[in-house]
């Protein structure tokens, strides 16, 4: 997703999360009704941060998010997320 139509301000990430697993590390399916939300993602855009906080994550980056974190937006079918840097955990 190269051509972003989407420019996030302040201290803002767009974020498109990743696929929960469908098989679990023992072989076992899990269906669509019991997935949970993803909490991972990839960073798609990054505002330019705040006089009082400089972005410490780039676009490109994989991160780990809290559950109930941002706000979700589609944009061109996918569904991604918005939200501060500040709501991300960590990088992986």
């Amino acid at each position: 997703m190269a051509d972003l139509k989407i420019k996030p301000l302040a201290d803002r990430v767009v974020i498109e999360p990743q696929e929960a697993e469908t098989k679990t590390a023992s072989g076992i399916y899990i269906p669509d009704s019991a997935k949970e939300k993803p909490q991972r993602g990839k960073i798609l855009a990054v505002g330019p941060g705040n006089k009082d906080e400089k972005m410490e994550v780039k676009a490109g980056d994989m991160v780990l998010y809290g559950k109930y974190s941002g706000t979700e937006i589609n944009i061109d079918g996918k569904d991604l997320l918005i939200m501060r840097q500040s709501d991300i955990l960590a990088i992986i």
